[in-house]
C-alpha cells in the first residue's frame, strides 16, 4: 500500500463526507464505530497499539498539510511581493522622468503650430477612411451595437478603463480623492466571480459579478500613482477574451479584439502551442492557403500517390 495513489479513494470519501451533516467530527464518528464493529482494530494488537498507530498516521498527514500550508502561502506572498515590486519600480521611474522644456521663438512656435495642426488634420482624415472602410464591411447582425475593443483589448468606461490577454485582465480605477491614497483607504475585495472596489466610507466604483472566474489568491492590487487603483487579475480560463468586465457592463465585439498585445510567453506550453495553430490556420485561411490540418490530409495523399504511380488520380477530386 505504500505506493497507492492517495487520491485513489477521494470520490467515495467525498461522497460520505456529503452525507453527514455534522462536518468531520461525525466523519471521524462513522470511520471509527465501523473499526470497532467490523474489525479487531481496538483489541487486535497489544495494549496501545492502536493509539500509537493513529497518532503515527495522523502526525504524519499533519506533517504534509502544514508543509502544503507553507508552501502555498510563499508561492502567494513571493508572486505578491514581484508584482508590487514592478508597480514600484514603475512608479519610481515616472517621477524620475523630467519635463525636457525649451523655449520657443515666436517664429518657431508659429511652425510648430502649422506642423501640428497639419497632423492633426492628416490623422482625422486617416481616421474617416478606416471609420468608413470598417462600415462597409458586412456586420454580423449579432454583433450590431456592441463596442470596439480599445488598444489593449478591453474597454474604456467612465469610471474606469480595463484591458486584456488570454491570461490577464488589467483593471485601472481612477479615485477622485483631495488627499493621498493610502492602501488603508482603498477597498478591493476579489472573489473567485465578484469584484468590489472604491473608498472606504463612500459607494463603491464597481460592485458586481465578474464576466467570468477568477483565481483571486493569484491576483493583486496596487495604489497606481497615487489617484488610481491598479489590479491584476489571473483567469482561470485562458482560451477565451471577456467581452466584458462585469455583467451590468457595455459588451465589447471580441471578434474585433487583436491578439498581439497578448504574451504567448506568459502561457503554459499545451496552451501556447493551441494558441499559435489557431493564429496560424487563420492567417493561411486569410491567404487562401490550406491549414495546418488540410496540409496534412495532402501530405499524406501525395505520398500515397508517390507510392502508387501505377494508379490514376487525374480525374480525383480531394477536399
Amino acid at each position: 500500500m505504500t505506493d497507492q495513489d492517495p487520491e485513489a479513494f477521494d470520490g467515495m470519501l467525498l461522497a460520505m463526507a456529503q452525507q453527514h451533516q455534522g462536518g468531520v467530527q461525525d466523519l471521524l464518528n462513522t470511520i471509527f464505530s465501523f473499526l470497532a464493529r467490523k474489525t479487531d482494530f481496538y483489541t487486535g494488537g497489544e495494549e496501545g497499539a492502536a493509539e500509537k498507530m493513529l497518532m503515527e498516521k495522523f502526525n504524519k498527514h499533519k506533517k504534509v498539510a502544514r508543509e502544503n500550508q507553507v508552501k502555498k502561502r510563499e508561492e502567494r506572498e513571493e508572486a505578491d511581493r514581484r508584482r508590487k515590486e514592478r508597480a514600484l519600480q514603475k512608479e519610481q521611474e515616472d517621477e524620475s522622468e523630467e519635463p525636457k522644456i525649451k523655449e520657443l521663438t515666436d517664429e518657431e512656435a508659429a511652425k510648430l503650430q502649422e506642423t501640428l495642426e497639419r497632423k492633426e488634420s492628416e490623422a482625422k482624415e486617416s481616421k474617416n477612411e478606416e471609420t468608413k472602410e470598417e462600415d462597409d464591411e458586412e456586420e454580423d447582425p449579432k454583433d450590431k451595437g456592441k463596442l470596439k475593443p480599445n488598444s489593449g483589448n478591453g474597454c474604456d468606461l467612465q469610471n474606469y478603463k480595463w484591458t486584456q490577454s488570454l491570461s490577464e485582465v488589467e483593471l485601472k480605477v481612477p479615485v477622485k480623492a483631495n488627499f493621498q491614497l493610502k492602501s488603508r483607504d482603498v477597498v478591493v475585495d476579489m472573489q473567485q466571480k465578484h469584484l468590489k472596489v472604491g473608498l472606504k466610507g463612500q459607494a463603491p466604483i464597481i460592485d458586481g459579478e465578474l464576466y467570468n472566474k477568477i483565481k483571486p489568491d493569484e491576483s493583486c492590487w496596487v495604489i497606481d500613482g497615487k489617484k488610481a487603483i491598479s489590479i491584476t487579475m489571473e483567469k482561470v480560463n485562458k482560451m477565451e477574451w471577456w467581452n466584458r468586465l462585469v455583467v451590468t457592463d457595455p459588451e465589447i465585439n471580441t471578434k474585433k479584439v487583436n491578439p498581439e498585445p497578448s504574451k504567448l510567453s506568459d502561457l503554459d506550453g499545451e496552451t501556447r502551442g493551441m494558441v499559435e495553430k489557431m493564429m496560424y490556420d487563420q492567417r493561411q485561411k486569410e491567404m487562401g492557403l490550406p491549414t495546418s490540418e488540410e496540409q496534412k490530409k495532402r501530405d499524406v495523399l501525395e505520398k500515397f500517390m508517390k507510392q502508387h504511380p501505377e494508379m490514376d488520380f487525374s480525374k480525383c477530386k480531394f477536399t
